[in-house]
């Protein structure tokens, strides 16, 4: 099994194995930079020492803005886009990969091309479902000005 532990989605245990995994990766990238501190950290007591377990135990109790770097007063003066940045996490972290945005959904969010509505309502598996809402294409991207073909 090839990957970094702390990164690897769940499904890598079973084997099966779809371009949700990446998805996965970068929803924990992206907590790391909102929290400020690595997925796994050793120097952290055991009950703190993995990222990704504080998220989930933080969002059940609805302190997610408690995860935040301290340090970086940029977040704490935006936490309206900070949060919205957290549900979007939540979505890439799902367990379940199929209820994983796709990753073209999430670079169309971050263009500003389509809307993003996330129902908070939670399934039984006490996950988040994201949900793009296209309103508009202001312009489209071609293949070539992207890395590669899609």
């Amino acid at each position: 099994m090839r990957g970094t532990p702390g990164y690897m989605a769940p499904e890598w245990l079973s084997s099966v194995i779809t371009e949700k995994v990446d998805v996965y990766s970068f929803g924990i990238v992206v907590l790391e930079i909102l929290c400020g501190r690595q997925n796994i950290d050793e120097s952290q007591l055991d009950e703190n020492r993995h990222l990704l377990e504080l998220f989930r135990r933080y969002q059940e109790e609805g302190k997610l803005l408690d995860l935040v770097d301290e340090c970086n007063g940029d977040l704490h003066s935006n936490a309206t886009e900070v949060m919205e940045m957290m549900k979007v996490v939540a979505s890439c972290l799902q367990t379940e990969h199929a209820n994983r945005p796709s990753m073209s959904s999430l670079v169309k969010l971050f263009e500003g091309s389509v809307d993003v509505v996330i129902n908070m309502d939670e399934d039984s598996q006490n996950e988040l479902t994201l949900e793009v809402e296209v309103e508009s294409l202001a312009s489209t991207v071609a293949d070539s000005v992207l890395s590669g073909q899609r």
